[in-house]
This record gives structure tokens, C-alpha cells and sequence, in this order.
């Protein structure tokens, strides 16, 4: 299998660069890309469901009751997934397109699908005393929960996991990127990722598409629409590498009573920070004040990729309350410790990419 760090480099520049996705930068990426070999017979096991509830003048209706099970789930869930939330960063508002030049975000978007899923519970470490003798990134994960997301990325990549061998979490990243040599796994590989959250995005309101003509081909883009989405993870990310005490207030994007909500924050920074696209939510701030905010995002992304969680102390003063806020979020779930041992492994991941310049 190739390794996660060959060819892998971040710049703090703008973002960049055409992968194996098919991605937001490509003409036209429609549809889903197809999976060959043993990924190619994944199939969706819940089988077609239907139930009847009375309706007027007697008459049943009916229903099927995974539209409503994932319509709770929604209601339950940011608006906007992390893979989302990354894309949003990247993209330039006006043009609609993602840099040219991003070599990282591919597969720091595979490794958000990994991050989500975890976040919702659907993911979680296996549960053996040997596998602390491990690396975190080369731990095995499992299913734990199979119940859909209605995220259609989020959907396919638990159906691969759920039918599989059980692999670790920089073996699914890696797969899902399609970094392998084994011919037998390349069918694993995500298609079209970019494409596909952008075209979610649009769904969602937040985005429009639009055909652009560059010289030899034109390309499908996406300029933003809802500006809102967008400046307030731009806010979220300010505060908590500006800011002496971090707050996030509760909104539409991030529900005040939502779970792991700081953790989650951090999550989206560090997944940020090696898909090159941080930059683009500290353009106003001055020169020094940048610098002192990617200093940070390098503290976080040291603390929060390994398990137990760890806080040095950087007497930056920036974030002075982050690590209460998070521990106080730990300590309400207990039961879910395997889940966040699933984060910290996906940071530990994302380090690979944040090489030294």
C-alpha cells in the first residue's frame, strides 16, 4: 500500500490541485463514480421497507420509515458535515472552484468522512486491550451503528465499512483516496468527492452552479449563494485560534445543544489546516496575527492527535478555557471514548500531511 506521506506536502498558500475525485475543479463530474472488485459488491442489505399509517376517509398511506429515521437523524446533526464545511473554506466565492494547486484536500476530505461518521456514532475503535500496543492511525476501527446518515457520502463509505474486513483508520483513508497499490482494493476508492459535496451544498441552499468556459473546456462551478454558512465557519475558526477565551455561540450551523461541539471545532480546524484551505478564513487578519493562529492550529493538532487527549501549555494565552471546555464535553459521555479515539486517529493522520516546510 503506498504510504500516506508520498507526494503528500502542505503550503499555507492557496489551496490546490486535481486528484483522483474528479472533484469541484473538473468538467462536469456527474453522477457517482463507479466501484469495481470487491467494493463493486457492496449492496444496500436494509432491503426496500414499507408501513401504512390511516389517513382521512379511511384510506392507508404508505410510507417509508427510513425517510423518517433520517429525518430524525438530520434534526439531530449540524446542517453541514465537516467534509462540507472544509469544501466551503476552499472554495473562492465569486469563481465557484477550489485552487488548482491543493494537493492535500482530497485526502483530507476522505479523512473528514471518517471524522463524521465517528462524530455520528457510527464508528468506533475495536475494543481490545492489545490495540494500545498500535499507533493510533493504524488501530482498527468497526461499525457500530449501521442506521444511515442520509449523507450520501457518509452512507456509502458505512456500507463498505459495514460489508468488509475490518481495516484501520489510515488503511480507510487511505483506500478511500485511492492511495494503493493493491489492484484488488482499488474499487474502495470515492469518486468524485468534491464534485458531490458541491452539488450537496447546492441542495442545501448555500451554493448555485454555474458553467465556466476555461480556453479548452468548460467546467462546472459552484459560487457561493449563502454567504451566512460560510463567514460563520470563517467566525468559529477565528475564535478559536485568536482568542483568549473561546465561546461558540449556538447557531443553525452548529446547534447549541449538539454534542462534542468544541471537539468538533477542533476537528474542522486541524481538517482545514492540512487540506491548505485554513488560510483562506484568516485573510483579514494582519501578517503577525496569522502567523500566531497557524501557530496555534500546530498546537492543536499536536494535543488532539493522540489519545488521551493532551493540552501543553504554550503561553501563547490563546484558548486558555479550550481544554476545559472539551474535557467537561468528554466527561458527559463517558460510553463514547472509542469514538473520539476514532478523532484523535484521524488528526494523528492529518499530521502526515502537515509536513515541515
Amino acid at each position: 500500500m503506498a504510504s500516506t506521506t508520498s507526494g503528500l506536502t502542505r503550503r499555507r498558500g492557496g489551496a490546490g490541485g486535481a486528484d483522483g475525485d474528479g472533484a469541484a475543479n473538473n468538467n462536469n463530474g456527474s453522477g457517482l463514480g463507479s466501484r469495481t472488485n470487491s467494493a463493486a459488491n457492496v449492496r444496500d442489505t436494509t432491503g426496500p421497507e414499507t408501513s401504512y399509517e390511516s389517513g382521512e376517509n379511511g384510506h392507508r398511506i404508505a410510507f417509508d420509515p427510513r425517510d423518517i429515521s433520517e429525518s430524525a437523524e438530520r434534526s439531530k446533526q449540524p446542517k453541514l458535515t465537516l467534509m462540507e464545511e472544509v469544501l466551503l473554506l476552499g472554495l473562492k466565492d465569486k469563481q465557484g472552484y477550489l485552487s488548482f494547486w491543493n494537493d492535500n484536500i482530497s485526502y483530507a476530505l476522505r479523512g473528514c468522512i471518517v471524522l463524521e461518521l465517528a462524530f455520528r456514532g457510527r464508528i468506533a475503535m475495536q475494543k481490545t486491550p492489545s490495540r494500545r500496543s498500535f499507533p493510533l492511525p493504524d488501530r482498527i476501527i468497526e461499525v457500530i451503528d449501521d442506521t444511515l446518515t442520509g449523507e450520501v457520502l457518509l452512507d456509502e463509505a458505512l456500507k463498505m465499512m459495514k460489508t468488509s474486513e475490518k481495516m484501520s483508520v489510515s488503511s480507510w483513508i487511505d483506500l478511500m483516496s485511492g492511495e494503493t497499490w493493491n489492484l484488488m482494493k482499488i474499487g474502495y476508492q470515492l469518486k468524485q468527492v468534491r464534485e458531490r459535496l458541491a452539488k450537496g451544498l447546492v441542495d442545501k441552499g448555500i451554493l448555485r452552479t454555474e458553467k465556466r468556459n476555461f480556453l479548452l473546456f468548460d467546467m462546472a462551478t459552484h459560487p457561493v449563494v449563502d454567504s451566512g454558512a460560510k463567514e460563520e465557519i470563517r467566525r468559529r475558526v477565528r475564535n478559536v485560534l485568536t482568542q483568549r477565551t473561546v465561546v461558540i455561540n449556538g447557531s443553525q450551523w452548529l446547534p447549541e445543544n449538539l454534542e462534542f461541539r468544541y471537539v468538533r471545532t477542533v476537528a474542522m480546524v486541524c481538517a482545514a489546516y492540512a487540506a491548505n484551505v485554513l488560510e483562506n478564513a484568516l485573510s483579514t487578519l494582519g501578517h503577525e496575527a496569522r502567523e500566531k493562529a497557524f501557530n496555534q492550529t500546530d498546537e492543536l493538532l499536536a494535543d488532539y492527535s493522540q489519545w488521551p487527549f493532551g493540552r501543553k501549555a504554550t503561553g501563547n494565552d490563546i484558548g486558555e478555557n479550550l481544554p476545559q471546555l472539551i474535557a467537561e464535553e468528554i466527561n458527559k459521555s463517558p460510553e463514547k471514548e472509542l469514538q473520539l479515539e476514532v478523532v484523535a486517529a484521524c488528526l494523528n493522520v492529518f499530521t502526515r500531511l502537515d509536513s515541515l516546510l
